[in-house]
């Protein structure tokens, strides 16, 4: 079964940049999308990003747009979540997931990587 790992959080300063990968251990990516989504504490989980793993399009959430990107690198079945302009709000953890096919729910997901903006 494959395994979702997540990496590259850590403590950045407002307007800062981070790029967090999640990478497929065990297998690849034979799914519809992998998504990233992000928790806050006392918050629920929130979409932020996905890509289509054949296709390649993307869809950013509306606090993302403008200063996050997604791509995917097929060869090594990796999705990065490229972020910039870092506000102290985009202070969460941040997973990858996987949705298997069109419509269903992401089903799959990594342990989370802490991403902390913070002055």
């Amino acid at each position: 079964q494959v395994q979702l790992v997540e990496s590259g959080g850590g403590l950045m300063q407002p307007g800062g940049s981070l790029k967090l990968s999640c990478a497929a251990s065990g297998g690849s990516f034979d799914v519809f999308a992998v998504g990233w989504f992000r928790q806050a504490p006392g918050k629920e989980r929130e979409f932020v990003a996905a890509i289509r793993w054949r296709s390649g399009d993307t869809v950013l959430s509306n606090s993302a747009k403008g200063r996050f990107s997604v791509s995917r690198d097929i060869a090594k079945n990796t999705v990065d979540l490229q972020m910039r302009d870092l506000k102290v709000e985009d202070t969460a953890v941040y997973y990858c997931g996987t949705q298997p096919k069109v419509g269903e729910r992401y089903d799959s997901w990594g342990q989370g990587t802490q991403v902390t903006v913070s002055s």
